[in-house]
C-alpha cells in the first residue's frame, strides 16, 4: 500500500463481532440477524491506507463541504490545483466543485466521513457512535478562508495514525451499527444519540474506505466512490 503502511494479523472476528452486538444491546439497537456477515476471516491481514491517501482524502471532503457553504467554484479548483490534489477528486465531486452539480444534501453529510478521517489520523480523540463531530473539528483542517495551503495545513498537523486492528473494531462495531440504525428508523425507533443513521452511514463509509484488508475473501482496494454500503 505504501510506505508508511503497517501490516497487522486480524484479531478474532468472532470475539469483535460478540463485543459490536454487545453495544448494539447497551444502546438497545435492533440487532442484526443471524449470519450478518463478518468483516474479515481468520488469518486475514488489515492495515490502513497510506496516510499521505487519508490526508488527501480529507483535505477533498474539506472543500466540497466548503462548496456547500458559499466558496466559490474557482476559489475551490484553484486551492485543489494548487494543492496536487486534482487527480485525487471523484467525478461526482468535481461536477459538484465546478459546477454545483448532485445532491447538495448528500455531500453536506460528509461532514462525519471527514471526523471519520480525521479519528484514522489521530486527530480526534473518539468516534462515538452517541456523539456528533468534535467542535473543533473544523480548526484540525485547512482554514480555507485564510489562504492555508495544503502544505501548510500539513506541516502544522500532527497526525498520528490509529493501529489497524483498532480502526478495524471500530469498524465491525459501525458495520453492525449501520444496520440497526437503519432498522430503527424502519420501525420507527428513537436514535439513542445525537447523530441519525446518515452520519453512522457516512462514518462507516470512510472507515471502509481507510482500512483494508488482505485475504482470499477480500478484493483489491476500491475508490472512494466504489465503497459499497449496501451489505
Amino acid at each position: 500500500m505504501g510506505k508508511d503502511a503497517v501490516v497487522l494479523a486480524v484479531p478474532d472476528p468472532q470475539a469483535v463481532r460478540a463485543a459490536s452486538l454487545e453495544e448494539l444491546r447497551r444502546l438497545r439497537l435492533p440487532l442484526p440477524p443471524d449470519g450478518f456477515p463478518l468483516v474479515w476471516e481468520p488469518g486475514d491481514e488489515v492495515e490502513l491506507r497510506p496516510t499521505d491517501q487519508v490526508e488527501a482524502r480529507a483535505a477533498i471532503l474539506h472543500v466540497v463541504l466548503a462548496r456547500c457553504f458559499g466558496m466559490p467554484p474557482d476559489a475551490a479548483m484553484s486551492w485543489l490545483l494548487g494543492s496536487h490534489l486534482v487527480e485525487s477528486v471523484t467525478g461526482p465531486e468535481w461536477q459538484f466543485v465546478m459546477g454545483g452539480r448532485g445532491d447538495h444534501r448528500s455531500f453536506v453529510l460528509h461532514h462525519d466521513a471527514v471526523f471519520a478521517l480525521a479519528w484514522v489520523l489521530g486527530l480526534t480523540k473518539h468516534l462515538d457512535p452517541m456523539e456528533p463531530p468534535d467542535g473543533r473539528l473544523m480548526g484540525l483542517l485547512p482554514n480555507l478562508a485564510a489562504g492555508e495551503t495544503y502544505r501548510q495545513w500539513r506541516s502544522r498537523t500532527l497526525v498520528a495514525p490509529r493501529d489497524a486492528v483498532e480502526a478495524a473494531a471500530l469498524l465491525d462495531l459501525y458495520y453492525c451499527l449501520d444496520y440497526a440504525y437503519l432498522e430503527a428508523e424502519r420501525l420507527g425507533l428513537p436514535s439513542p444519540g445525537a447523530i441519525d443513521a446518515n452520519a453512522i452511514g457516512q462514518r462507516r463509509w470512510a472507515l471502509e474506505w481507510a482500512i483494508v484488508f488482505r485475504g482470499p475473501y477480500h478484493e483489491p482496494p476500491v475508490g472512494w466512490e466504489e465503497i459499497d454500503l449496501s451489505v
